[in-house]
């Protein structure tokens, strides 16, 4: 059975799912950082996941992508399944401008998080759903 790891759900909000994927926000407002979990249990590696899963994933990074790249316009997206603390198998997408606080380094450890108030975390769920939405890309489920 599925379970988040305690970790992306301390640090996360929850967006929505797709078929295969849990999209959380991290709780971070200096950068649009989306994480996309697959609700498979116990898979640490993208190689673990059977090829209509991982040909889905594929399907739900690009659809993630997108989204970031049209309610942001990013100067480049960063996308990375890392996993050197948390092991459950989680892909980040964050949109990354030459003007954030962290570039050109990684977002990981170079400056402090920045909490969002309540009502921006909620405006940033609500717009990233709808993003979603409008992103989806009915053609791989015909």
């Amino acid at each position: 059975m599925f379970e988040l790891d305690s970790r992306l759900a301390n640090d996360c909000a929850l967006v929505t799912d797709l078929p295969l994927c849990r999209v959380l926000l991290m709780k971070d407002a200096n950068y649009p950082w989306l994480i996309l979990v697959p609700r498979i249990a116990g898979v640490k590696e993208i190689i673990e996941l059977s090829t209509h899963q991982q040909s889905e994933l594929y399907l739900e990074s690009n659809r993630v992508s997108r989204c970031l790249q049209q309610l942001f316009s990013p100067d480049k997206l960063n996308i990375a399944a890392l996993g050197n603390v948390v092991s459950q198998l989680h892909i980040h997408h964050i949109a990354r401008f030459t003007s954030d606080a962290a570039w050109p380094k990684p977002v990981w450890g170079t400056v402090p998080a920045t909490a969002y108030s309540d009502q921006a975390l909620n405006e940033r769920i609500a717009l990233i759903k709808q993003g979603l939405e409008t992103n989806y890309d009915y053609d791989h489920h015909q």
